[in-house]
């Protein structure tokens, strides 16, 4: 039992934080997103909903779009069905590698910041990690009922 708890693996995710982030930390911390890296299943096997399910509609269009003209050319080149399968079946492996890849450069080009890297066991694993050494650095802002918020 222990050895199996020792061979579970590890995950990697990145943090980031938005354009303009909420002044109380509390705030803060609840816009941060955390990017998995690693190889998405659901975009190797079905590349548009996994698109989807990210909300990355920039990278579907092109995906469809691109997958359409590369069917077309194939189809007019006279080429075999199933080579066109093969190369849409390329093309979702591919995505399925770099699906987090794509994610960070979509929030990369909206504004939003890496604010760095963490591991851990799973999710909650890494959102506790992360946050133990990011929450003391930031500051805590008190509300006073007769003046307004206050660092």
């Amino acid at each position: 039992m222990r050895l199996a708890r020792e061979l579970r693996p590890v995950v990697t995710f990145t943090v980031h934080e938005p354009p303009h982030p909420s002044a109380d930390r509390v705030d803060r911390a609840d816009e941060l997103r955390f990017i998995k890296d690693g190889f998405s299943w659901l975009t190797a096997f079905l590349p548009p909903l996994g698109l989807a399910a990210k909300g990355l509609w920039l990278p579907l269009v092109i995906f469809c779009v691109g997958i359409g003209l590369i069917s077309a050319l194939l189809n007019a080149l006279g080429v075999h069905a199933s080579w066109t399968g093969l190369v849409l079946t390329a093309a979702g492996i591919y995505l399925g590698f770099e699906v987090s890849t794509i994610e960070r450069a979509m929030l990369d080009r909206a504004g939003w910041r890496m604010l760095g890297t963490v591991t851990g066991r799973n999710i909650a694993d890494c959102e506790r990690r992360f946050f133990e050494s990011w929450l003391p650095d930031q500051p805590v802002i008190t509300v006073n009922r007769k003046s307004g918020p206050s660092a």
